[in-house]
């Protein structure tokens, strides 16, 4: 997912591949039958979409990196039997800047 985020643009499998050899560092990647396998696998769990109008396919990320993270913290808080202590603990456990842009994020959110 790292790659498709990285990419800006939508891929081709086999670009994909490229990528993913090229930043491996020993220029080695995934078979190409493999890249397909995950992303179909992928495309079935609704994290990737694929542009079936062009030869070959070209693959992106369904969500943003953030939308996605957003979910996952999303999943996990709905996973606690306590919310408020849950968000308690997150909450004491961030920086003051990340405290100072969820304050600014709140404020804009009740207006």
């Amino acid at each position: 997912m790292d790659t498709l985020w990285n990419s800006g643009t939508p891929v081709s499998a086999n670009e994909l591949r490229d990528k993913l050899a090229s930043s491996r560092g020993d220029g080695k990647g995934p078979a190409l039958t493999t890249v397909l396998t995950v992303l179909s696998r992928l495309e079935t769990k609704g994290f990737v979409e694929r542009d079936r109008g062009t030869r070959p396919h070209l693959y992106f990320a369904a969500l943003s990196r953030a939308s996605h993270v957003a979910d996952l913290m999303h999943e996990v808080l709905e996973s606690s039997s306590d919310r408020t202590a849950a968000l308690a603990h997150f909450v004491g456990s961030v920086d003051e800047s990340e405290a100072e842009t969820l304050r600014r994020l709140l404020s804009t959110r009740s207006q």
